[in-house]
C-alpha cells in the first residue's frame, strides 16, 4: 500500500466510524413512544444496532489515533507531534467545549429551546465556564478527546513501555485486568489505553500487517476476527464480563480494518474528509432532530416503525446537515473552520 492509499484507507475507515457513532446517541424509543408495549421492541432493535456496530466507533478512533501517532515514531519527532496535537486536539477541545456551554446558556433561557436543552436554566459563571472547558461538562462526547489529549501527553512514558513487545503486552494485560475493577480517579481510562496502545503496538511492531496485508487470507482473517468479536460479545453478555466487551471491540475494529481493501478503495469524496467536524456536531444535531420531532409530533406514536426509521436514517440526516454546514463555513468562514477543526 502506498502512502496515498494508506491515507485514503484511513479516511474511509474514520468516515465509517463517524457514521456508526451517531447511532450510539440516537436512541429514541422512550422519547417518542413513552412506556408502552411497543417501546420494548424499538428499544431492542435500536440497541442491537447501536451495541453491535456503534460501540466499535470510539475504540476505532483510539486505535487509529494510536497507530498514526506512533507510525514511524522516534524521539526526535516527539516535539513536532506534540506541537501539531496542540493545534489539532487541544485548541478544538477548548473552543468546542466553550461553544457548547454558551449555546446551553443561551438556549436554556429561550422558552422554545429550553425543552430541547432539558437542563433547566444553565448557570453563567466563571466557575461554570472553567468546568465546561476543562471537564467537557456540556459536551459529553468529547470525553474521547479528553482521554486522547492525556494519552498524547503521556507519550514518552507510553513509548518506553510500548517499544518492546513484551512490556507493551504486559501494559495492555494490566489495563485489561484494571477494566474489571473500574478504578476511579485515573487520568486515562484503562480501556482507552488498551485501544490506543493496541494501535500503537501495531505501528511499532506489526506495521506490515496493518499496511501491506491485502491478500485474500488477510480478508478472511479480518472476517474471522469480526466473527470472534461477536462470539466474545455474547460471552460477555452471558457472564456479565466487562473486559470481554473491550476485547470484542479490539477484535471488531482490527477485523474491519483488515477487510477494507486499501489498494482498491475509490478516492474518498470531499464530504468524507471532515470527520472531526461531524463528530463534534453530531450529538447536538441528533438531540435537536429527536427533541424537535417529538415536540411537534411529526413522528407518530401509534406505530413502532416511525421512531425506528428515524433512528435508522439518523446518520444520513446528520451527515447531510454537517456537510452543508461545513461547506458553507469553508467558503465564507475559513478561519473559523480551521479553528474548529484544528486546521485539519
Amino acid at each position: 500500500m502506498t502512502e496515498l492509499e494508506f491515507r485514503n484507507k484511513v479516511t474511509w475507515f474514520s468516515f465509517a466510524l463517524s457514521l456508526l457513532v451517531i447511532w450510539v446517541h440516537s436512541y429514541n424509543a422512550e422519547l417518542f413512544l413513552g412506556y408502552q408495549a411497543m417501546t420494548g421492541t424499538v428499544y431492542v432493535l435500536e440497541h442491537q444496532i447501536g451495541d453491535w456496530f456503534g460501540q466499535i466507533a470510539v475504540p476505532g478512533f483510539f486505535m487509529i489515533s494510536g497507530y498514526q501517532f506512533y507510525r514511524n515514531f522516534s524521539w526526535d519527532k516527539l516535539k513536532g507531534k506534540w506541537q501539531r496535537r496542540v493545534k489539532s486536539l487541544l485548541v478544538p477541545y477548548i473552543v468546542w467545549n466553550f461553544l457548547y456551554y454558551i449555546c446551553y446558556v443561551i438556549a436554556s433561557r429561550v422558552p422554545a429551546l429550553s425543552d430541547v436543552v432539558g437542563k433547566g436554566v444553565v448557570k453563567l459563571s466563571l466557575q461554570a465556564v472553567v468546568e465546561a472547558v476543562v471537564a467537557h461538562t456540556y459536551n459529553n462526547v468529547f470525553w474521547y478527546l479528553y482521554q486522547l489529549i492525556w494519552l498524547v501527553v503521556l507519550a514518552p512514558v507510553l513509548y518506553m513501555l510500548l517499544k518492546r513487545v513484551w512490556s507493551g503486552c504486559l501494559l495492555l494485560a494490566a489495563c485489561w485486568i484494571l477494566v474489571r475493577f473500574s478504578p476511579s480517579g485515573l487520568l486515562v481510562n484503562p480501556d482507552a489505553l488498551i485501544y490506543y496502545g493496541t494501535g500503537a503496538m501495531f505501528a511499532l511492531h506489526w506495521k506490515a500487517v496493518a499496511e501491506q496485508c491485502e491478500s485474500r487470507m488477510c480478508f478472511w482473517t479480518g472476517m474471522f476476527s469480526m466473527a470472534a468479536a461477536a462470539a466474545v460479545y455474547y460471552v460477555g453478555l452471558w457472564q456479565a464480563h466487562i473486559p470481554s466487551f473491550v476485547l470484542c471491540r479490539v477484535l471488531a475494529v482490527a477485523g474491519f480494518w483488515l477487510v477494507l481493501p486499501g489498494k482498491h478503495l475509490p478516492a474518498a469524496k470531499e464530504f468524507m474528509k471532515h470527520n472531526f467536524f461531524l463528530y463534534a456536531v453530531h450529538f447536538a444535531i441528533v438531540r435537536l432532530i429527536n427533541k424537535t420531532a417529538a415536540r411537534i409530533g411529526i413522528i407518530g406514536t401509534a406505530n413502532w416503525y416511525g421512531p425506528f426509521l428515524l433512528f435508522l436514517f439518523m446518520p444520513v440526516l446528520v451527515l447531510v446537515i454537517s456537510s452543508v454546514t461545513g461547506a458553507w463555513m469553508r467558503r465564507y468562514l475559513p478561519r473559523v473552520w480551521r479553528l474548529l477543526t484544528g486546521d485539519r
